[in-house]
């Protein structure tokens, strides 16, 4: 693949397509982030974002991992202390997960984001934001029911996160989307130049193809999961061999194949006994998603498949939970 084909493979969309493509031309040296909230143990949501990240590190870029210790608190996810021994344990996750260590630099927010130029841009910022429209970018990421002042202010935040860690490209799942579009609104503002962004998928819940996985809610994997629980959640996902007529529900089980294992993985075997016809080896995802559609290869099998290939993706990031216990 080239620079260009790498940094878009699998993205939900690019803000701008045309800015990508330029930065694709001259990738080595360019920098691209993406911020969590430290949240505890990665799962499939983190996984599919630092997919991602390693396309880039494969392109040329360096990554920049933002610890966001300062938004977390924001966001009422627990004490600074709690957030910061959270953030140490996700790093080693990221590293066991495949990000190649050397090409990738861990920030946290509170380095940064309580010095003195940063925190009078962040009131520039609040003078050309509407608290409604602070409230709409952080509706499908805050925690809780209402938006409290500090969860107003987070958006801000991660607008400026991107000036201050001298960033090229912004990298965030769908949910992102607003608060990435707010950036472009609101930095030139100030004097700082609109933030290219990237936006990868959102996975549908595991058991009912609706909504989005979340680890707040349904049935999701971690790398808590033994081989045993991703076994069991595979095994009881919603996995319909033709595509959802109406559109409103997607197959969980193919969006992981086709962002988590095939990113992963040059070639995937779905073992099958020999009085089912033998294996199947796919080189690309269209294959498997065709298989499927025509019967020749079973959801049983496929989901046998990806619990064998999801559980190699995060058998060494359990290992490191296993030794830090």
């Amino acid at each position: 693949m080239d620079a260009y084909e790498l940094i878009s493979r699998n993205a939900e969309e690019l803000v701008t397509e045309a800015e990508v493509r330029e930065l694709a031309e001259d990738p080595e040296g360019k920098r691209a982030y993406v911020g969590y909230e430290p949240s505890g143990v990665l799962h499939i949501g983190h996984m599919l974002t630092a997919n991602k990240l390693i396309d880039l590190q494969e392109a040329g870029f360096e990554v920049v991992i933002l610890l966001a210790d300062v938004h977390a608190y924001l966001n009422d996810k627990g004490t600074f202390e709690e957030i910061r021994e959270t953030a140490e344990r996700m790093k080693e996750q990221f590293i066991a997960y495949g990000l190649d260590e050397e090409n990738t630099e861990f920030r946290f927010g509170s380095e940064f984001q309580m010095d003195d130029d940063y925190v009078l841009d962040l009131h520039a910022l609040e003078l050309e934001t509407t608290l409604n429209r602070a409230s709409r970018a952080m509706s499908e990421i805050q925690s809780g029911d209402s938006t409290k002042v500090s969860q107003a202010v987070y958006p801000l935040m991660q607008s400026l996160d991107i000036e201050y860690l001298d960033l090229d490209l912004a990298i965030g799942g769908m949910e992102q989307r607003k608060v990435h579009m707010l950036a472009r609104d609101t930095l030139p503002s100030i004097g700082y130049e609109s933030p290219t962004c990237l936006h990868t998928p959102l996975i549908a819940e595991l058991s009912s193809g609706e909504g989005k996985m979340s680890s707040s809610k349904g049935v999701t994997i971690s790398m808590e999961d033994s081989t045993e629980d991703i076994e069991e959640k595979v095994n009881g996902a919603f996995c319909p061999p033709t595509p959802d007529p109406d559109g409103d529900l997607e197959n969980p089980v193919l969006q992981i194949f086709e962002y988590h294992v095939f990113p992963r993985f040059e070639n995937v075997v779905v073992e099958r006994p020999d009085k089912y016809g033998g294996n199947l080896e796919y080189g690309d995802y269209e294959s498997l998603e065709d298989d499927l559609e025509s019967g020749e290869l079973h959801p049983a099998d496929a989901k046998s498949a990806l619990s064998t290939y999801l559980d190699e993706l995060i058998a060494p990031g359990r290992e490191k939970l296993r030794q830090a216990e």
